[in-house]
């Protein structure tokens, strides 16, 4: 291999480059209209763009990709994560065009990719499994005489992808159908097939994954464990390494379950082994994912493994690096920084980012695809950054954690930030000899004791300067109408609303009369209820995505509804959706 395109965006194409600059490869960027000036883009040796500003007129586009690679000279590609990373049929391209597949052979995305058949090949070996439906499921009926049978509640799931997406929990008959339509539409916009199986779902569960690494010499080697508990919408938002509160029994279950999934399978790769971990020590196997995920820097900074460097050693016929699995030396976080607003039930808040200043000292390194004056698009995924911090002890990490997120400088957008700052100081993530989040954590215990308020960002105050006055060596905020203090200030004060804090760019205020409007950036997906409807306050209505993910509107009020948008159309925070008298 010499030259590598790198069919992504955002991050991990940053992460890629550097990998491959590291090996002494030059790289290819794509990108979509909206990040013509990505840092990914400028950091590649060349970039072309895919003409396109949608994921399936961009990313998606596997001829594109093709054209590309090969019209730049590229004689391989590595997918990243998301888009294409886990279809068979582009790999298949990938290799018939010539090129080297930086990833597992299509035959081993085939198996593994469908869930149905990972479960059939991970019983097959003796991986623990809860039960599921033998096939996808062909209508809400059949999800319906599922849960009748071995109860709720039941977890329907995309059959083709990953990454949480395609992925709803029932948890009363009623709502079985509307969460396995939901599903299915989810699946379709992020993988392109609606396919979706059933499941018995673990309450309250912890989730716990393996990386596994194998070569085409037949090693395999298993890097470690992670935890991935703490989840908004089956979104993981904080990841770590090694997965705490493990007993050796459980951990032994895990790493042998895992390696002989992949054995089983042939694999050539980097690949992840997800399980779910009950409260009574139950684990069940859940999922692989057949390729780079995005929580790998915790187990590189735990074991001193590059796992983007194992990717290309592989793919160019190299042993592995490692032949045994390492010792875990110390502990690390992944925080996950997305345009995401804590206080709105994360709702997703494309804009532009005004300022971004990453933290450093020990143990701590960000991962970033953004910078200052980067505009967010609302049309793809939310992430913009990972910080992850690393100490000799799980407890040190914490304290750095909590240091590093408090040095963390971002505007202009409403982002998670407020969340990791208070999830680090809560006694169910931090406190005991045990871990006490689990995958609904955050909508259930964490929401019932976390008032929105306490993770809204700093409120926008047009034509408010904001400075510092020191009383008694302390250094307090003060804050004072622009036209106060005509003079230079101390520090360098700035005004409110030109910059900090915000909901994010594109935010705009409705008038009293608007009736509904978007609460965000995004697409309107489909409408829940009749143009003209009589709707009672808190009805759901519409559904719309932003940032691939779904939200539901609910009405504000009672009244009757009128549509003012179609279903398809792309609005702007605070744009009318609807009028409601």
């Amino acid at each position: 291999m010499k030259t590598v395109l790198i069919a992504n965006r955002g991050e991990i194409a940053v992460r890629i480059i550097r990998a491959c600059a590291d090996r002494g490869l030059t790289t290819v960027a794509v990108y979509a209209d909206s990040d013509a000036d990505a840092l990914h883009v400028r950091m590649a040796d060349q970039a072309f763009g895919l003409d396109g500003d949608s994921p399936a007129t961009s990313y998606l586009d596997a001829d594109k990709l093709i054209d590309i690679a090969v019209q730049s000279g590229a004689d391989a590609v590595h997918p990243g994560y998301g888009f294409l990373s886990e279809s068979a049929a582009f790999a298949r391209r990938v290799i018939d065009a010539g090129l080297t597949w930086i990833g597992p052979s299509p035959e081993a995305i085939d198996v593994l990719g469908d869930k149905i058949a990972a479960r059939q090949l991970a019983a097959s070996v003796g991986a623990p499994l809860v039960a599921g439906t033998p096939d996808p499921v062909g209508s809400a009926a059949e999800a319906i005489d599922f849960a009748e049978t071995h109860g709720l509640p039941i977890v329907i799931k995309a059959a083709f992808g990953g990454g949480g997406r395609g992925m709803r929990v029932a948890r009363s008959l009623d709502e079985v159908g509307e969460q396995y339509d939901a599903a299915v539409r989810e699946a379709v916009t992020a993988f392109g097939r609606g396919e979706c199986f059933v499941e018995q779902f673990l309450d309250a569960p912890r989730h716990v994954e393996v990386q596994v690494a194998c070569d085409s010499h037949g090693t395999v080697v298993v890097l470690g464990t992670r935890d991935c508990s703490l989840q908004r919408r089956n979104q993981k938002l904080v990841e770590e390494a090694p997965a705490p509160f493990l007993t050796d029994a459980q951990r032994d279950r895990l790493h042998t379950s895992a390696a002989a999934i992949c054995a089983a399978a042939n694999y050539q790769g980097v690949a992840t082994v997800e399980y779910l971990l009950s409260i009574d020590g139950t684990i069940s196997f859940l999922e692989v994912n057949t390729r780079l995920q995005v929580e790998h820097p915790v187990t590189e900074e735990t074991t001193g493994v590059d796992i983007v460097a194992e990717q290309l050693r592989i793919a160019e016929g190299l042993p592995l690096s490692v032949t045994t699995t390492p010792a875990p030396t110390g502990h690390s976080f992944e925080f996950r920084l997305n345009a995401e607003d804590a206080a709105r039930g994360f709702l997703p808040t494309p804009g532009t980012i005004t300022r971004f200043e990453a933290p450093t000292g020990p143990g701590v390194r960000v991962d970033s695809g953004v910078e200052t004056g980067t505009v967010v698009s609302g049309r793809f995924d939310s992430m913009l950054a990972k910080l992850i911090v690393t100490g000799p002890t799980r407890e040190i990490a914490i304290r750095r954690a909590r240091r590093a997120l408090d040095e963390i400088r971002l505007e202009g957008i409403a982002s998670v930030l407020p969340f990791h700052r208070a999830v680090l100081r809560d006694d169910d993530f931090v406190g005991g000899d045990a871990l006490q989040v689990h995958t609904q954590w955050i909508e259930t215990a964490f929401a019932e004791r976390m008032p929105a308020e306490r993770l809204a960002p700093a409120p926008v105050e047009p034509g408010v300067i904001s400075t510092w006055i020191e009383i008694d060596g302390v250094r307090r905020t003060l804050r004072m109408p622009a036209g106060a203090m005509p003079t230079a200030l101390p520090g360098g004060a700035s005004t409110d609303g030109a910059a900090a804090g915000g909901a994010g760019a594109g935010d705009s205020t409705p008038s009293a009369d608007a009736g509904l409007v978007a609460p965000m950036a995004g697409t309107l997906i489909t409408w829940l209820v009749e143009d003209g409807a009589t709707v009672a306050a808190g009805d759901p209505v519409v559904v719309m995505e932003a940032m691939k993910m779904e939200t539901t509107i609910t009405a504000d009020a009672a009244g009757t509804l009128q549509h003012r948008a179609a279903p398809g159309a792309f609005l702007a925070a605070g744009d009318q959706l609807a009028t409601l008298a």
